[in-house]
């Protein structure tokens, strides 16, 4: 039988609690799972540790600490772990951990995995080894991390992306996505059966549908074009109308094609795509907290072809208003039964 996994789970200041603990627990807990599900090996496919630079427990962002087995000597691990991290306002400060991204550099360098859990990917991207790599993250970091690391390639609308030459580099997009990270290298260690065995344990899902509808889309004005940033600010008021880019650029002076270049230099975006993105993002909202028809959403965040509005939200969420609807809804409180006197 082929000997353990040997697993390092890295554990920095800003690391989350629930997900570096979330993964340590269901690595480890093959062993208790393995008395109730067949499809499970009887020993263990993992050895999971959690490393530190210098071997001692951690206060973590959350102000709760975490033990830690070793520092970095001894045996580089098979597969490596930096889980979710929360970035303060300064954002991610390069430089702070050189010991770690040397030892990540080693370990690759001996055959090991690579992996991270949302905005691990941080870290990572600091060995330079992720460079032309295609990566996910929460998308909320994710225009920071372009900042940064501008030669690696983001994506994150995508739950989890394998990258490298031999598949050595495995990410994970938003939050809980870590979920499809656990099972993937259970998947890939020990087989697809196991992976669900571990999947109906601990109630882990699939992001099958990837992280798309769960991106929030605000249209963020941290540019200095200020007459671009005036129409989006008004767009972001009145994008409902029946014709707001030509409101937008009206208002603003410029000339049409000065306007549709200099809007999508400071956004990124077209001004009629900034647009759909906003009344997306709206129908989202109303199909979460209403009951309102699908039709109806659509004609109330500007569309009066029903039709059209489904085929834009899907293109632009990855799933349809309905399939949106069932997934993100607000479901009914849960109230206890009423029982009939006896």
């Amino acid at each position: 039988m082929a000997p353990p996994l040997h697993v390092a789970l890295v554990a920095i200041p800003e690391a989350s609690i629930s997900t570096l603990h979330g993964l340590y627990d269901v690595l480890q807990g093959f062993g208790l799972a393995g008395e109730v599900m067949a499809a499970l090996p009887v020993e263990p496919p993992f050895r999971v540790e959690i490393v530190s630079t210098d071997g001692q427990p951690l206060t973590l962002v959350s102000g709760l600490s975490t033990p830690v087995h070793r520092d970095l000597s001894g045996d580089l691990p098979d597969l490596i772990v930096v889980p979710s991290i929360v970035l303060g306002k300064a954002g991610w400060q390069i430089g702070r951990y050189p010991e770690l991204v040397q030892w990540l550099r080693a370990a690759h360098e001996r055959g090991a995995i690579l992996c991270s859990a949302c905005s691990g990917v941080f870290l990572l991207a600091e060995t330079g080894l992720l460079s032309g790599q295609d990566v996910t993250m929460h998308w909320m970091y994710s225009a920071e991390f372009v900042r940064r690391f501008a030669d690696v390639v983001v994506h994150p609308d995508k739950a989890l992306v394998v990258g490298g030459d031999r598949q050595q580099f495995v990410t994970s997009g938003a939050a809980t996505s870590w979920h499809d990270l656990i099972l993937y290298l259970i998947a890939r260690k020990v087989g697809r059966t196991a992976a669900q065995a571990i999947a109906n344990v601990f109630a882990l899902k699939w992001h099958q549908d990837g992280l798309g509808p769960y991106i929030v889309f605000n249209g963020q004005i941290d540019h200095t074009d200020a007459a671009i940033a005036e129409a989006q600010r008004w767009l972001n008021q009145n994008y409902a109308q029946a014709d707001p880019v030509a409101d937008a650029m009206g208002r603003s002076g410029l000339t049409e094609r000065t306007f549709m270049r200099r809007f999508r230099e400071a956004t990124k975006h077209t001004p009629l795509g900034y647009v759909q993105l906003l009344r997306v993002e709206d129908a989202k909202r109303r199909l979460e907290r209403t009951d309102a028809s699908i039709e109806t959403i659509g004609w109330q965040v500007g569309y009066e072809d029903g039709a059209f509005f489904r085929r834009l939200f899907k293109r632009i969420t990855g799933v349809t208003p309905g399939h949106y609807r069932r997934h993100f809804g607000l479901p009914p409180l849960p109230r206890a039964e009423s029982k009939s006197p006896s």
